[in-house]
């Protein structure tokens, strides 16, 4: 198994580029000179991700992403869980005018950058965050071209 994996709860994420993703997220890691052991990306409902979000963070609230930190205080590397909503996923790229794969992205990204220790409360963290979403998408289709132009 590598390093990054993806399951569903109860979404599938059907796109014919999950290995590049894969990939992106390795990359990312190891571009903010971060050890990654393993990240698991679970695919997920608003339904699901809320009974997540009030159980476990006491916030009942729709959210299209949640991240959990599941390393070990002395372990080398980051082992983590990474929840997305697909449902928000839609809706954000329909209300942000953004498309389904850019948003998809977007919080793929968001989540491997908390892992990294990136945070997103204060303007200025929001800031960061943002601008270093908008540099991994960018460098995904860089690497990608050909990948998602036969698509």
């Amino acid at each position: 198994m590598g390093k990054v994996s993806f399951s569903y709860a109860d979404r599938t994420l059907r796109i014919g580029y999950k290995t590049a993703v894969k990939a992106a997220v390795e990359s990312l890691f190891k571009k903010e000179k971060v050890v990654l052991d393993h990240l698991s990306y679970v695919f997920c409902s608003d339904d699901y991700l809320l009974t997540i979000n009030s159980s476990f963070l006491q916030h009942n609230t729709y959210t299209d992403i949640i991240t959990f930190n599941l390393s070990e205080k002395a372990a080398p590397g980051i082992t983590g869980e990474i929840y997305i909503s697909l449902d928000r996923v839609k809706d954000n790229s329909i209300r942000f005018s953004s498309g389904f794969r850019d948003e998809l992205l977007r919080v793929v990204f968001h989540g491997a950058l908390h892992l990294c220790g990136y945070k997103d409360k204060k303007p200025a963290d929001i800031a960061l965050m943002r601008k270093k979403e908008a540099e991994y998408i960018a460098l995904f289709y860089k690497n990608n071209k050909a990948l998602l132009s036969s698509r």
